[in-house]
């Protein structure tokens, strides 16, 4: 009979490309992870991998385990989420993983929201944008908050998409800027001679910035690129530059800016939870998942520049059960 643990070590290692990787990824030695692979070779009693002195690459027996692996293991945790959705208390530990301004945002609601489910632990941690989804169809996360500035957020069989909020670009002036005053119209093309600071090239808020400029003869030049929203709202404050960033970032509490609204068609990303559809009736995934869905509604009504969803940006899925 196969291993579902060695199960788990294949998917892991079509994933990742290197044994390596995959037992870096686990945390176990490179050599415990080709030591079990070998084992499943032998239950399996074919080759599963192709091994040199210097890789090793899945077979074709090898990627149809693969295969089949995946759905067992996504039955097994319907299984498991089937069994414990009778159990009334939430219990055990959910791991969630966001973009940064999201975990800044949301941790405090998050925490408040869950203390009182006292068997139910959670770890939330940081990730780059775009990584989320991969890292809930690989079960290395229950759930993460995602960013969509380009609506790509697909549906699947495997995953469901729960909508937040809408996050758009707001304009961040410190309070001595003449825009600072809200009777002075918002004017992008007198403010593109302005220092601006704005996140890397590459960076999905940096793309949404050269978005907004594109209207007024295109993307200011930058003086000033820093890693991380909060170190420029930061540099804004102190009247070093001008910025325009998801509004979410204002969670953070920054004194010593203005904040204005950006004229014309906003620019906005829309923020999603999303979780494996075999996990969401897990007790501790669902207390977890409905924490969440209540953090975004505080913050739409704190922050003011959000909204929440219309029902035309609803992507056909319910919130949770």
């Amino acid at each position: 009979m196969l291993d579902l643990r060695r199960l788990v070590l294949i998917c892991e290692f079509a994933r990742r490309g290197s044994i390596a990787a995959a037992a870096s990824s686990l945390g176990y030695s490179a050599s415990a992870v080709s030591q079990q692979l070998a084992a499943l070779e032998r239950e399996a009693g074919t080759a599963l991998l192709d091994r040199t002195s210097r890789s090793a690459e899945l077979t074709d027996a090898g990627w149809r385990l693969v295969d089949h692996a995946q759905r067992i293991l996504a039955m097994v945790e319907t299984a498991e989420s089937d069994l414990s959705a009778h159990a009334a208390t939430p219990s055990g530990r959910v791991v969630v993983t966001a973009f940064p301004t999201a975990a800044v945002a949301f941790a405090p609601a998050l925490a408040r929201s869950l203390r009182r489910h006292r068997e139910l632990s959670l770890r939330l941690r940081q990730s780059r944008s775009g990584r989320g989804m991969r890292e809930v169809e690989s079960g290395e996360v229950d759930i993460a908050l995602i960013d969509d500035w380009w609506g790509r957020v697909r549906r699947g069989t495997s995953v469901r998409a729960f909508p937040l909020l809408v996050d758009p670009l707001v304009l961040v002036v410190p309070r001595r800027h003449a825009m600072a005053d809200p009777s002075v119209p918002v004017d992008l093309l007198a403010l593109r001679e302005e220092p601006w600071m704005a996140t890397p090239d590459g960076e999905p808020s940096r793309t949404a910035v050269d978005r907004l400029m594109m209207g007024v003869g295109g993307a200011p030049p930058v003086a000033w690129e820093f890693e991380g929203l909060g170190t420029i709202l930061s540099l804004v404050a102190r009247g070093i530059g001008i910025a325009a960033v998801p509004a979410l970032a204002l969670a953070a509490g920054v004194r010593g800016v203005v904040v204005r609204d950006l004229p014309g068609e906003p620019v906005a990303r829309h923020v999603y939870a999303v979780a494996r559809e075999s996990s969401v009736q897990r007790p501790s995934v669902a207390a977890t998942l409905r924490a969440i869905h209540v953090a975004a509604r505080f913050l739409v009504a704190d922050l003011g520049h959000l909204r929440g969803f219309r029902d035309e940006d609803e992507i056909g899925q319910s919130w949770v059960p």
